[in-house]
């Protein structure tokens, strides 16, 4: 009998751009589809996958809004980033030419990036759960008035014809993905490019944020992500999640993240995990588009 492979878990269905990321990154992983951010975050932590593909931010959408309140609660650590170009197909049933479309189905995210293919065929959006359960749903029906915009692995899977490629209004349509897992995998101290991705609370004093965040300034780290959310459901309580180009043992940003604590309540200060810069970022500071 042959040894059960460990599993990777995402959020959607098989053939989803997640699906596709898991196979970029960790292709001897079974992949396990999972029907929402939490189910997938818990097959983690019970031990069901070895590790969660999880889609952070979208180069067109902005962030995915769920999940960074997820993140922290999680118990899991970052040990590493992916950016998947999103490559958009309008994908129809066997037979469909593109003037049958009346209706597209597909993830709120798709259907706001391709609404120029929306206007040029007069066709209603209809939102759903994921990409590849919009694919699997219109194979279902056999109707070839409706379509799904999704990934080319989502028609290779539910049989369906590729309408039209690369759909979505940019071309630089690329999602973010972490890599989580149980425990923590620290890449050694100047061994390549690393971030350090970590989330705090400041103190309730006038300038705190200013104050806690001049430690970066003064220690020349960059910042390439700042984000603030509301917690325990107060307006007055707010938490940080930062991305910090480092590495915690090199002196610069160890320096730094001392004096962030120091304007921090105690154990306000969570690093979430520091891991290798994935080499799309390199290059997107390296042409001047990343950074603070």
């Amino acid at each position: 009998m042959s040894e059960q492979k460990q599993k990777i878990a995402f959020q959607g269905e098989l053939g989803a751009n997640s699906h596709m990321a898991c196979q970029a990154v960790r292709p001897d992983l079974e992949p396990l589809p999972c029907s929402s951010f939490e189910d997938m975050l818990d097959a983690v932590k019970s031990g069901e996958a070895l590790c969660a593909m999880v889609p952070v931010e979208n180069s067109v959408a902005g962030r995915v809004a769920d999940i960074h309140h997820l993140l922290p609660e999680s118990g899991l650590y970052i040990i590493g980033e992916h950016y998947q170009r999103i490559n958009a197909m309008l994908l129809g049933v066997p037979g469909t030419q593109i003037s049958d479309v009346k209706e597209i189905r597909s993830h709120v995210h798709a259907l706001a990036q391709s609404r120029l293919l929306m206007a040029e065929l007069g066709a209603r959006p209809v939102q759903h759960s994921d990409t590849a359960g919009a694919a699997r749903s219109i194979a279902e029906l056999g109707d070839k008035t409706i379509a799904a915009i999704g990934p080319k692995l989502a028609a290779e899977i539910y049989g369906l014809e590729i309408l039209r490629e690369g759909v979505e209004d940019a071309e630089h349509n690329t999602t973010r993905f972490l890599l989580m897992a149980r425990e923590g995998v620290v890449p050694p101290a100047g061994n390549g490019p690393c971030v350090t991705t970590a989330i705090f609370r400041v103190r309730s004093v006038p300038a705190a944020l200013y104050k806690a965040l001049g430690g970066f300034a003064t220690n020349g780290i960059n910042l390439t992500k700042l984000e603030s959310y509301l917690v325990d459901g107060s307006f007055s309580a707010a938490q940080f999640y930062v991305d910090a180009e480092g590495h915690p043992e090199e002196t610069s940003l160890k320096l730094a993240l001392e004096e962030l604590q120091f304007f921090c309540p105690k154990g306000a200060v969570k690093i979430l995990g520091t891991y290798p810069a994935h080499p799309f970022r390199l290059e997107q500071a390296k042409n001047g588009n990343g950074g603070e």
